[in-house]
């Protein structure tokens, strides 16, 4: 049966990072090292062949996107379904802040992470609906081909949570990926596998992560 392989690919380092804010769907571009960081991920997706390149519609995923699909002559397809977790209260605002103005929720966050919900955005299961909508669709559409996902650290870390085969109640979280770090999954006879989380190795240096 025909298998489709889903390259997820996190944006290199946003000015949101470089500044410990909670970006959510708040629209803030690369850094400098993240332009950086993508190159040295297209570097390494050069020599995987691959058939669609879809990417988040905000800026700091799809400018990384850009850097592979230049390499590899493609264009890149848009979906907001690929966006980072909705922060609502939470947007644009330091870590630090959330940490003192959002005590209990954010504790949450750190600690039960499956639980958990912005004040006034999207919870984690919600944001899980969503992804879990999205991939399947792409999935089904391009069963036994290559698709390039170029997203965000909740996203990623949420699916590949899920897809490493825990029953969801008993979800625990994986480690935040690392900027432009590649997760790879499979999905066959209606299911998702997660076959490497958050490679970066080909970074060299240049790591950086949440």
């Amino acid at each position: 049966m025909d298998k489709t392989s889903l390259i997820l690919v996190r944006h290199g380092q946003s000015e949101g990072n470089l500044k410990n804010l909670f970006l959510g769907h708040t629209d803030l571009d690369l850094t400098e090292l993240g332009h950086l960081q993508a190159e040295k991920t297209a570097d390494f997706l050069e020599a995987i062949p691959a058939d669609r390149i879809v990417s988040s519609d905000l800026k700091r995923a799809y400018h990384t996107a850009l850097h592979t699909a230049r390499r590899k002559g493609m264009a890149v397809e848009k979906s907001v379904s690929l966006r980072e977790i909705f922060a609502g209260d939470w947007e644009n605002k330091p870590f630090s802040d959330l940490e003192a103005r959002y005590r209990e929720s954010f504790s949450f966050w750190e600690t039960d992470f499956f639980r958990s919900r912005c004040d006034g955005g999207e919870s984690v299961m919600e944001l899980a609906d969503r992804l879990e909508k999205e991939a399947l669709r792409i999935a089904e559409e391009n069963l036994g081909k290559t698709v390039l996902l170029f997203t965000h650290a909740t996203p990623i870390r949420v699916l590949a949570s899920l897809w490493k085969g825990a029953d969801k109640e008993e979800l625990s979280p994986l480690p935040w990926p690392t900027n432009a770090s590649v997760t790879t999954a499979v999905y066959q006879k209606g299911a998702f596998s997660l076959l490497e989380y958050s490679r970066d190795d080909f970074m060299g240096d240049m790591v950086t992560g949440f």
